[in-house]
């Protein structure tokens, strides 16, 4: 992932994952990490959370986080998290009647990236979860312009997802990187899913080896 500071100053990069639950916010902390450790200043940007009751808690964990590597990060969360919806449900369900604004979330973007080296982009959901009628997550990333980190699940039934989703970046000629996260299924996941990685891929890449 790290070429050099030139190549990725001021650049950003969108978590996602083949699914919920799959592991974005945990992925998030581990980049923020890294691109520390490797002399960078870190952004957070979550532009779309659901779920919330009081305060978006994903959002303000990594927040919390980011403004503990760059103090100079000094926003605070609604500007973070412009979005946020208390219905745990896709975007296009949970904001109900309210509006979701595209080039809203697309100014904030650049504006965030003034205060970091590498800006942390947290998706909701999966690939294909809709923000608009006609708008998913895919066109987003797409529309933002970014590089991707597609996060996989080690669980039974993970190849399936994780080819599903790589299938559609490539179709939406978006450039990412893909990691497996060994939560699920952890303990069977070198007989059950590896192989098939083995003899696949050229390269296989673990979320927890990052940091």
């Amino acid at each position: 992932m790290i070429k050099n500071k030139n190549y990725l100053s001021n650049q950003s990069l969108f978590i996602t994952a083949t699914n919920t639950d799959v592991g974005k916010t945990y992925a998030a902390s581990l980049f923020l990490k890294k691109f520390t450790k490797d002399g960078f200043k870190v952004g957070y940007y979550k532009p779309i959370e659901t779920g919330v009751i009081d305060k978006p808690i994903d959002g303000l964990s990594m927040l919390e986080l980011t403004k503990s590597l760059n103090p100079n990060f000094n926003v605070d969360i609604d500007f973070v998290v412009p979005y946020q919806f208390e219905l745990p449900a896709a975007p296009y369900v949970a904001k109900k009647e309210k509006n979701i604004d595209i080039e809203f979330i697309i100014k904030r973007k650049e504006e965030l990236e003034k205060l970091c080296d590498i800006l942390i982009i947290e998706g909701a959901g999966g690939l294909m979860v809709p923000i608009l009628e006609d708008f998913f997550m895919i066109d987003l990333i797409k529309k933002l312009e970014t590089k991707v980190a597609l996060i996989c699940p080690s669980k039974l039934g993970g190849i399936n997802d994780t080819l599903l989703s790589q299938e559609a970046l490539k179709n939406k000629d978006i450039d990412f990187e893909w990691y497996i996260n060994l939560y699920k299924d952890k303990d069977s996941f070198e007989e059950v899913s590896l192989p098939f990685y083995i003899n696949h891929f050229k390269e296989i890449k673990y979320l927890q080896d990052l940091i």
